[in-house]
């Protein structure tokens, strides 16, 4: 049966993310990678409510920990779909994606599109 008992590690991100900024490159290569920060945050949250561990998870799932992990590492594992929604189940969650329109992104598109197929 799976472990249940979960302690998180304190982690201060903002103060984390401060001192980070501080390295050269570092501000462009967070940006680069956005939307994979994003995801393993929502992920981690996830886990952390549900109580479990990343050997509980893996349990949950029929993989390994070295596996969920792995999915909990942005820019390292671009996970599937059937992946994430595994992992949703695992931490008691339904999977949610969505795509938001940049302000004035539409229009802009649509245009450039217009342009060159005229």
């Amino acid at each position: 049966m799976a472990e249940l008992k979960y302690k998180p590690v304190p982690h201060d991100h903002k103060a984390f993310l401060k001192n980070a900024q501080k390295r050269e490159g570092f501000s462009k290569a967070y940006d680069d990678l956005k939307e994979e920060y994003s995801l393993v945050r929502e992920m981690l949250s996830a886990r952390s409510k549900s109580g479990l561990t990343q050997e509980a998870v893996a349990e949950l799932m029929g993989t390994t920990k070295s596996a969920v992990s792995r999915l909990e590492s942005a820019g390292k594992h671009a996970p599937s779909l059937t992946t994430l929604k595994k992992y949703a189940q695992a931490v008691g969650c339904d999977l949610e994606i969505k795509f938001r329109p940049k302000t004035g992104s539409i229009k802009q598109a649509a245009g450039n599109v217009k342009q060159r197929a005229g």
